[in-house]
């Protein structure tokens, strides 16, 4: 089953008037993939087959039919049995005809210009025209000045397509500006590449043949574009610098120049190299590579150069590989390298100007330390690109194309999806605890634990019975002995960190961390499939709770409240949980109250973290005392912060923790954008739609829920479904790389609590019952 990800763009103009709609979320098993592929040599068959790849290994179970384009019957791939005969009007009708009646629930169309037959690839809109299912077109060539012609199969491919691909913002930009096309109907997804682990380029250097060298590397189809003369120009004083250096030309000829020109090029490029006295410093290697061949080749450079010539190039594969593999890259300011390089894995330099090529180079060869660090940062961008996240953007982008065309249903139907893997709860852990934070994927021990996070922790325990049951009593008693030694009895109140050596940090632990910790035990009290489990949180619930001061900090506030509202749910009540209820919503209340103004319906002056908790507490109260004026305050602030955090792109974009302690009613800052922020989101459309059942609180949710997965202000993913991994936020620069237990906690209870609300919008007619 492909994740889903269904969300109305802009959350639609007026949420508030949204009457109930039926629909349903169809899996999709089967699509046709249609482009160049193996044995053709070129770009996008690799990408083609690439992305077939990827996709069976994302979802096993989907089927996947390649309509290969091919000058005849001969030579076809033997895992792709349809092809379409380039120059043969019939052969695109009858391909149309064949995915109409194969069951297939979506085409993906690879499209460039020159590689469909007519003029301009002209054919491919019968192909199109004749498919009777949704299209979805990756552009691999934009141009922002076509020709009356190219301009002509651009407007019919846009009018066709439920939505456009493309691998850089700029093709966004392009679209939108050039070709009047809606950003809802635009999708961006970064070039996949494979992920290999990073090598140092002196261990790889002996299997290459390149050993003793400092290897500058270029790789791709050999064409005029590509620049390669102005390397081989700027070799001489590269040479004289460092007389090691090897420049590794790496690729065949492209088809169609060989097919023109023959090797005209090649030959040129080698003559000009003996004229300049360099010919034993440029290597020419005459091979269209498979991967394993081609990596090899990669970790044994210390420098990637792409010198292309055309400004507007929006997408590189080869760049896009040499990064994922780490590669410090020196390129000319096409549109793809000043996106992908813009994180300081590479150097830009003029187009078309060999003194500042050799000068970059030289600066990379002579200082290790420099050359280290852009490496480091370029293989931190290339692990967002990996093709199983790539595909897993791309199946989650297709999903509500799918879901818009069925009419079979007229509920949700709600399909098991993978279960989110564990590895990145089993990295966190210890025996004592959850580690805070970490440096990448490794645990710091440097930081130590926090009761915060090991609330965070038992609370998904408590609400995760599909986590093995093995590793779940293990990790719920690890969590659960963390809380119990952190009570401080002496004083009434929980420790929150700890140093790695098991001290304690402190006597006492903020009020909100006090907070959450008894939400959690309220949690596993009442929700924990160990009974062992739930009489030890029943019981320092009881022990705690009476001790624990009221705050006016408003998140302790709330965290307080929605521990007493689930023990009082849940038939564990005692007289302190009334009071509580009753003094902490009225708390809020007040400050709601005394705060909010005409277009600042929030509790604060400012926003911060965990925003959602405030109202989802006030609704929890408001159903507990049966107070509709409390629960109609609740949506209304609810609803408030939730269309604060859809930007006008249509996407959900959480509370930056740059916007916090900010001015007094300032609108929100874009960055950092942190995972809780998107649970809590998730958490609080949950407590709406159980008093309102309305479409709007599922948009919202799964706005929040495609956050993760890279429907955000950079498009790029920050959560893993194998791993159960996350990255700790979104940042101006890109995906901060680490992945600490908040995060990690979020995305996993995230993943789960989706889906709660989902099956709660099946009942949509009426109040759903409670989980």
């Amino acid at each position: 089953m492909a994740e889903i990800v269904f969300f109305d763009h802009k959350v639609r103009q007026n949420l508030q008037n949204v009457q109930p709609v039926s629909w349903c979320v169809p899996d999709i098993p089967h699509i046709a993939l249609i482009g160049n592929f193996p044995p053709r040599r070129c770009g996008i068959a690799t990408f083609t087959c690439d992305t077939r790849d990827a996709l069976l290994m994302a979802e096993p179970a989907m089927t996947v039919d390649v309509y290969a384009m091919s000058d005849d019957a001969q030579g076809i791939h033997p895992a792709c049995l349809r092809y379409i005969n380039q120059d043969e009007p019939a052969s695109y009708i009858n391909a149309a005809q064949r995915i109409n009646n194969s069951g297939a629930k979506l085409v993906w169309l690879q499209h460039e210009f020159g590689i469909f037959g007519g003029n301009d690839g002209e054919m491919v809109l019968a192909l199109i025209e004749a498919v009777e299912i949704p299209v979805v077109i990756t552009l691999h060539t934009l141009l922002e000045k076509p020709s009356a012609n190219q301009r002509r199969i651009m407007d019919a491919l846009i009018h066709k397509a439920s939505m456009l691909i493309v691998m850089a913002q700029k093709g966004r930009e392009i679209l939108q500006r050039c070709y009047d096309v809606d950003p809802k109907s635009i999708k961006v997804i970064p070039h996949g590449i494979p992920d290999l682990p990073y090598m140092e380029p002196v261990n790889a250097k002996p299997k290459a043949g390149f050993e003793g060298r400092e290897v500058i590397l270029t790789f791709g189809l050999l064409s005029p574009e590509k620049g390669i003369d102005d390397m081989i120009e700027a070799m001489p004083r590269i040479v004289a610098n460092c007389p090691n250096a090897l420049y590794v030309v790496l690729g065949a000829t492209h088809p169609n120049v060989v097919k023109h020109d023959g090797e005209a090029l090649r030959e040129a490029l080698q003559t000009r190299s003996a004229q300049l006295g360099v010919q034993n410093h440029v290597l020419f290697i005459d091979a269209f590579v498979d991967l394993k061949l081609l990596t090899e080749y990669l970790q044994a450079a210390d420098v990637y150069v792409t010198p292309y010539h055309n400004p507007d190039q929006i997408t590189s594969g080869t760049l896009s590989y040499a990064v994922g593999l780490g590669k410090p890259v020196v390129s000319t300011g096409y549109v793809h390298a000043q996106e992908l390089l813009s994180g300081g894995g590479g150097e830009l330099v003029p187009f078309r100007d060999p003194n500042s090529l050799a000068n970059a180079i030289i600066n990379l060869l002579d200082d290790d330390d420099y050359r280290a660090a852009m490496a480091s940062r370029a293989y931190k961008v290339g692990r967002t690109m990996t093709w199983p996240r790539y595909a897993r953007a791309a199946i989650n982008a297709f999903v509500p194309i799918v879901s818009a065309k069925s009419e079979s249903a007229n509920v949700i139907n709600i399909a098991p999806r993978p279960v989110v893997g564990t590895a990145a709860l089993q990295r966190m852990s210890d025996d004592t605890g959850m580690f805070q934070h970490s440096r990448f994927g490794v645990a710091d021990r440097n930081h130590g634990y926090c009761i915060d996070d090991n609330a965070r922790a038992l609370a998904l325990m408590s609400l995760s019975a599909d986590i093995p049951a093995q590793l779940h009593a293990k990790l719920s008693h690890c969590y659960a002995a963390f809380i119990q030694h952190a009570w401080n009895p002496d004083i009434g109140v929980f420790r929150n960190f700890m140093h790695f050596e098991r001290r304690w940090l402190e006597d006492a632990g903020s009020a909100d961390s006090n907070g959450r910790t008894l939400w959690a035990l309220s949690l596993a009290a009442c929700r924990h499939s160990d009974p062992l489990i739930q009489e030890w949180a029943n019981e320092l619930y009881r022990e705690s709770q009476p001790h624990i001061m009221v705050s006016c900090s408003p998140r302790a506030l709330a965290f307080s409240v929605l521990a007493a509202a689930e023990m009082e749910t849940n038939g564990l009540g005692q007289k302190n949980n009334l009071d509580t209820i009753r003094d902490g919503a009225s708390d809020l209340l007040a400050k709601l109250d005394l705060v909010r103004c005409a277009d600042w319906i929030w509790f604060e002056q400012g926003l911060a973290y965990d925003n959602c908790r405030l109202p989802e507490a006030l609704l929890r109260a408001g159903e507990l005392m049966n107070d509709k004026v409390m629960l109609a305050r609740a949506l209304e602030a609810m609803d408030w912060i939730l269309r604060l955090q859809i930007c006008d792109e249509g996407w959900f974009r959480p509370v930056g923790s740059e916007s916090f302690h900010g001015q007094p009613y300032a609108k929100p800052v874009a960055f950092d954008q942190q995972p809780v922020e998107a649970l809590a989101a998730i958490e609080g459309c949950i407590a709406a739609m159980t008093y309102d059942p309305r479409q709007k609180w599922l948009d919202y949710g799964q706005a929040a829920y495609a956050w993760f997965l890279g429907t955000n202000d950079l498009q790029l993913a920050l959560a893993d479904d194998v791993s159960g991994e996350c990255s700790d936020g979104l940042t101006r620069d890109g995906v901060n790389a680490n992945r600490g237990a908040e995060s990690v906690l979020a995305w996993q209870m995230a993943s789960r609590q989706i889906l709660r609300l989902r099956a709660m919008s099946v009942t949509r007619g009426g109040v759903p019952a409670k989980a």
